[in-house]
């Protein structure tokens, strides 16, 4: 589910100074917006997969075009606002990445509700739903929050991937799993991390919150916390509220580009549970899918061959939770 679709356009620009005219060497433009850069990469993954969102104008016409190309079903709710062109900018001499998003349209009550009413209807066929990205305009902060208590009812696990306001929302009503990365992590806990202890304080504190999963993404891999229960097989006889807290990481490559990479990461563990991988086997799959992502231009973009070698050379180790 993607609320703030977009078109994104990926330039490799050397050498980039501000009030200065440079020439891209490299380009590439998708349809774009996190949740439709997960749908993206877990069609590529070989899964059973609708992406959903807004989509207005002209713009959003192009969005649903190109998913339709790309065969992953879709079906977006048309809104009469224009929806947005988002600009990734990568240097490649020192390796920074720049990104110009815009806030997106203002969407009606009424297109909210239209929305609300559609995503229920699909969750009636789905296990799974991921609410991903950032909000346009006019669409309270509470959105995810009440989508996450809504579709428990139809009873679908629901995964969320957005930052602020929203995902503290969202947190305190129980959604199963977030995946936030450091950055957005350390926002809504409160300090920055200072090391893996700090990371697993973080999501032990996320599951005391009633969460089942908890993922902190970082550029070599993540910090997992994830309940006994959270999977669909492999989790041996721990009792009902044990807990895990794993570190997955894989050693640093030289990137092309970071966009999506997180979204690529999310799409790599919803496939692995959707199978019923345990905890080990998903986080290694997902790591995989994230590094994978980071060797192209454009996000949700992997090589599923790339993928299953590069699971091999993920590391997992348990790390012990600072107040056990």
């Amino acid at each position: 589910m993607t609320l703030n679709a977009a078109i994104d356009r990926s330039l490799v620009v050397p050498n980039v100074r501000l009030g200065h005219r440079h020439r891209a060497v490299e380009q590439t433009t998708l349809a774009g917006g996190k949740g439709v850069n997960v749908a993206r990469t877990l069609k590529t993954l070989g899964q059973p997969v609708i992406a959903t969102g807004f989509a207005g104008g002209a713009t959003g016409t192009r969005i649903v075009e190109q998913l339709t190309r790309d065969s992953i079903l879709n079906d977006f709710v048309r809104i009469a606002e224009e929806s947005r062109t988002n600009t990734a900018v990568f240097d490649p001499t020192n390796g920074v990445q720049t990104e110009l998003n815009e806030r997106g349209p203002a969407v009606a009550p009424g297109e909210l509700e239209l929305f609300r009413d559609k995503l229920l209807y699909l969750a009636r066929g789905a296990d799974i739903v991921v609410l991903a990205g950032s909000l346009p305009r006019d669409v309270p902060d509470t959105v995810y929050a009440d989508l996450v208590r809504d579709l428990h009812k139809v009873g679908v696990r629901v995964y969320a991937d957005t930052d602020g306001e929203p995902l503290r929302h969202v947190l305190r009503a129980e959604v199963d799993g977030v995946a936030p990365n450091q950055l957005e992590a350390e926002e809504v806990i409160g300090h920055e991390f200072a090391g893996d202890e700090d990371r697993a304080l973080a999501v032990g504190e996320l599951l005391d919150l009633g969460l089942r999963e908890a993922l902190v993404t970082l550029p070599d891999g993540c910090v997992a916390g994830v309940r006994s229960d959270a999977g669909g097989g492999g989790l041996g006889t721990a009792t009902a509220d044990a807990t895990r807290i794993l570190r997955a990481r894989i050693d640093p490559r030289e990137t092309v580009a970071r966009i999506g990479s997180g979204d690529a990461f999310l799409a790599g563990y919803i496939a692995a549970r959707y199978e019923g991988r345990p905890d080990e086997d998903a986080l290694r799959f997902a790591v995989a899918c994230g590094a994978d992502a980071t060797q192209r231009l454009g996000a949700g973009l992997v090589d599923p061959r790339q993928v299953e070698r590069l699971q091999h050379e993920v590391e997992i180790e348990a790390l012990a939770r600072p107040d056990d």
